[in-house]
């Protein structure tokens, strides 16, 4: 019975560190690959991996580290191969830059800081969270308010709201941007 409660924990807690990491991981590791498919593919043998040698991983610090690492470490291994190379011209520099810690780093840092907004944005209400989405896409707020059909009004209030619930939502962005850029 013990061991059935073991795999079904695990079980959780390995689906929730995919769910959570699964997209970031596939464009982080498409910074390498220039490739999304086949950063698709790296992401998914890294998490076979974890499962079939039963790597036992925590929602932590540690275990973040360990993903981006594991997803980087693939990612180098195919842009190394022969075939990527032969498909692929990369320089002896852009090479190095890739294999570079400070390269990860600033890779890392974006991705997360990218799972950060995406997942305060997702906390918001249904119009606020529309509002921002358009707005990170580029439009302005008179062409928000026609693509919605609402005034141009309810826009700048529904950002106002949004602005003031991801304000304290995203501190934690802020301050992982900070740590890695002191």
């Amino acid at each position: 019975m013990k061991l059935v409660e073991k795999n079904n924990i695990r079980l959780e807690i390995y689906k929730k560190l995919f769910d959570t990491f699964y997209a970031s991981l596939c464009l982080f590791s498409s910074k390498y690959t220039n490739n999304l498919e086949s950063s698709k593919d790296i992401v998914q043998e890294v998490f076979i991996k974890i499962w079939n040698e039963q790597i036992e991983l925590t929602e932590n610090e540690n275990t973040k580290a360990f993903l981006y690492t594991a997803v980087r470490n693939k990612s180098l291994d195919f842009i190394k191969k022969k075939e990527f190379r032969s498909k692929t011209r990369l320089d002896p520099n852009s090479l190095n830059m890739l294999v570079s810690q400070t390269y990860f780093e600033k890779q890392v840092l974006i991705e997360e800081t990218s799972r950060l907004v995406s997942q305060a944005i997702n906390t918001l209400p249904y119009k606020c969270k529309r509002i921002i989405n358009l707005s990170l896409k580029g439009l302005g707020n008179k062409q928000i308010s026609e693509e919605l059909c609402i005034s141009l009004n309810t826009v700048k209030t529904q950002k106002r709201i949004a602005y003031q619930k991801l304000r304290p939502l995203l501190k934690g962005a802020c301050a992982l941007i900070f740590s890695v850029l002191s």
